[in-house]
Order: structure tokens, then sequence, then C-alpha cells
């Protein structure tokens, strides 16, 4: 059974217990990401995090690292677009230990000006890293192509002289605005006694501050007698109910990066839907048929059949206020232009016929059978919860889930993959081997295909 409770300030704590295990996952998830972010600071909240884990008044960084491991080494976050998070993993004992550890990084961390400088050293290097990864570049430079200025396109972990020269008052600044108690969910979920984890949330996180806006917007609902309403989601992109967020727009794009590789990486976009468009489950189910799968068309007939690439897949990238389809292939250069003809020719087939019903059923039990599973562990449970309430509000059983994906049927795929699925509105980009003249080919194809359709 899931509760979402409130402490004294106003931050929201969902609690699931799971007595049946003989751990507990805590954590704390922040509404802020890159996409609150501006060019002149784009990757400040990537390096907050791991400012938190640099010492505090009164623990230094070893001995965060030590305490750590004393609780079983499994705490640890990450930064996205739309959200950070802080959570770890332990023995339910333990969870007590647990929730002070990350309180403390959270509510008295130093920002040490060495331990700036040094740590701004290693994220240097994580941004390397991701450079010299194909498959993370061509993902992020096509999001990056396609929604221009607006920050959903920034790179989580910012560019690297923006990064250099991101100062402590400028973190302090933002985490001031941030890190508030309107903008926090604290999760809890395994074995664990609620009332006795409730007061140590209390006393670990009841002293976190409202932000300006949300005092501003409780003074005027008291004046006006009932705070405003968020507007509803709709099919086009959403305003966020954040309010430093507004939707991007989707500008059909083509990039390019050389490298000396020996496979080209090739990643085709389309503008979709948001994560919490009615559609979702219905884009769930279509992309487990094109892509989506080891059983996928994408996969039999790209990889299977033809033996045109190792690695083919598609998959869905949404957002509060807007997404992407995206199909991901790995293969030869010489083999490229081949499969990109058949990867539309395949996408041609979903939109002009229904699927069969055989095939549907192995589909629907397939994304059944993952979200089932994406919910077994304290951890996934934890973190699936404080996404729910962080965006939602409230919690989506997997009931409700299962039944919807259930329902999705032939011709709500074809609608889905008709609409969204335009040629004309595709983008492209390709990370490898790509010199001037091919890249004036593929320019030149792909134009021509959006003319085409």
């Amino acid at each position: 059974m899931v509760r979402i409770r409130q402490l004294s300030n106003g931050i929201r704590v969902v609690l699931e217990r799971m007595s049946y295990f003989k751990t507990a996952a805590f954590g704390v998830f922040v509404r802020v990401g890159s996409v609150n972010e501006t060019r002149e600071n784009n990757g400040i909240s990537h390096v907050i995090e791991h400012m938190l884990f640099q010492g505090t008044k009164k623990r230094t960084a070893r001995q965060l690292a030590a305490d750590t491991a004393a609780i079983g080494d499994n705490v640890n976050a990450f930064t996205s677009k739309e959200y950070t998070a802080y959570y770890g993993v332990t023995l339910s004992e333990y969870l007590p230990r647990l929730i002070e550890l990350i309180g403390d990084m959270l509510n008295h961390s130093l920002m040490d000006e060495d331990a700036l400088k040094k740590e701004k050293g290693v994220i240097l290097e994580e941004i390397d890293m991701y450079d010299d990864s194909p498959e993370d570049l061509v993902h992020e430079l096509l999001q990056k192509q396609v929604w221009k200025d607006h920050p959903l396109g920034f790179l989580i972990s910012g560019e690297k002289d923006v990064v250099r020269r991101i100062s402590r008052d400028e973190i302090l600044d933002f985490m001031k605005k941030h890190y508030t108690a309107d903008h926090m969910v604290l999760s809890v979920a395994g074995h664990f006694d609620e009332n006795e984890i409730y007061a140590l949330l209390e006393e670990a996180f009841g002293k976190v501050e409202q932000s300006g806006e949300a005092r501003l917007a409780a003074a005027r609902s008291a004046l006006d007698g009932a705070r405003p309403k968020d507007s509803p989601y709709h099919r086009e992109y959403p305003k966020s109910k954040k309010a430093d967020v507004s939707g991007p727009c989707y500008i059909p794009g083509f990039c390019t990066r050389e490298k000396e590789i020996e496979q080209l990486h090739m990643n085709l976009a389309f503008p979709s839907i948001s994560t919490e468009d009615p559609e979702k489950y219905t884009l769930a189910v279509m992309n487990s048929v094109l892509g989506g799968s080891n059983n996928s068309r994408l996969f039999q007939v790209i990889r299977e059949e033809l033996g045109l690439a190792y690695s083919v897949y598609s998959y869905g990238s949404s957002y509060e206020t807007a997404g992407l389809f995206q199909i991901d292939v790995t293969l030869n250069p010489s083999q490229a232009e081949i499969a990109f003809d058949r990867i539309f020719a395949e996408i041609e087939k979903l939109k002009a016929s229904r699927v069969q019903e055989s095939e549907l059923g192995i589909h629907v039990s397939q994304v059944r059978t993952e979200l089932a599973m994406s919910q077994e562990s304290p951890r996934s449970r934890m973190n699936a919860n404080a996404r729910a309430v962080l965006f939602r509000g409230k919690i989506e059983s997997l009931k409700h889930a299962s039944d919807a994906v259930a329902a999705v049927g032939p011709d709500s795929i074809q609608k889905f993959a008709s609409k969204y699925l335009d040629p004309s509105l595709a983008s492209l980009c390709l990370v490898g081997p790509v010199g001037r003249r091919a890249k004036a080919r593929w320019e030149k194809k792909l134009n021509e295909l959006r003319q085409n359709r």
C-alpha cells in the first residue's frame, strides 16, 4: 500500500511498505535539471549533484564515503533534464542512517572552493567520456538540434567552457531557488516502520524552506479563497507546472559529427507526445511492435533478415512539455542508406495496415510483463513513486497501467503511427565516418524524403 503524506514544511513524502523485503530504498527527488538552466549556467544542476558528495559541516568527503560504505555502499545520485535524485538502498535496520546521511548532504553541504575546483576537473573528464561514446553522442546531438535554443536540448553535463566558469555563489543562488520544499519529493519503499521513518524525515528535512514562488502562490491563494488549478495535459505540448519552464518548439533538423571510428551511428527522430499524454500506452505498444524489442519489425528485418546492423532499436523520449520518438542504428557506413530506406518502408507498412491480433498480443504481453518487472524491487518502487508524485501528484496503480496497455488495439496503433511518424518531419543525426561529401549526400537524401511525403 502506498501513502502520500506531507512534512510540516509541505515536502511531499511517498511511503510504500513492502514487508516481505529485508531492505529499503530512500530517495530525495528535486524538480530541477538542465531544463531549468540557461546557456550561461548550463551544467550547474549536474555540478551541484557532484558537490553534495564533497563534504558537509560535520563530514569530510572521505567520511561521507566511509559512512556510505558502512551501510552497503549503495548511495548514489543522478541528474536528468527535469529532475535530480539522491538515493540509496540498504538493510532496513540502516535506513535511519541513510536518511540522516542524505539529509546532511542536502542541507549542510560546504561547497568548498577547493573541492569545487577539483570536482570540475572530474566533471570535465565525464564530459569527454560521453563525447567519446557515439551511442550517447548521437542521441544528445539530435535532441540539441531539434529543440534549438530551448533548455530541453541542453546537455545535462553542460558545455566545458560554461562548467569551468560556474562559481560557488552561482551554485548557492541556484540551490536557494530550486532546492526548496515545494520542489522536493521524499520517497521510501521496502521494509520499514512508517511512523518511525516519517519522524526521521521530519527531523532531517522539515526545516527546508519553501521557494519564493510557492510563498507568493500561497499568499494569492489566501486572498482569492482558492489556489489556481493547473491546466490539464493535452495532446499538444502542455505548459509545465514549474514557473520557469516553457515548452519547446520542434524544428526538423540534420546534424553530423565526424569521428574516426569504424561504424556509423544513426539516430532518427520524430516529434511525439509528452509524458502524461493519454496516448502514452499506445506509444509503448507501438514502440514494442516497431523497434522496441528483439521480436520487433525493425530488429527482425534490419538485423535478422538482411544482416545490415548489429544494433537497431526504437524508443520514446518523453518529457513534461514535449517528446520525441527515436530510432537508433549502428552499422557499417556502406549499409547505412539501405537500412535507412528499409526503416521508412517498415514505418509506412505500420501506417498502411492494421497490426494483426496475433502480433499485437505478443507485444501487449511483453509491455505488461516489463511493467510488472519494473516494480519488483524497493529501489524501482521508490523511484517510480517519487517521479509520479513529483510530476503527476498521484500514484498510478500497476493494475491501471496494465489494463490500459491491454486495451490498446490495432486501430489506435495505426492512428498513432500515421499521426506522429511523419517523414516530412523526420530529423537525422549521424556520428562516425561522415566526411563532407557523405554529409552532403545524406542531407540531400533526407530533404528528398521530406519533400516526397
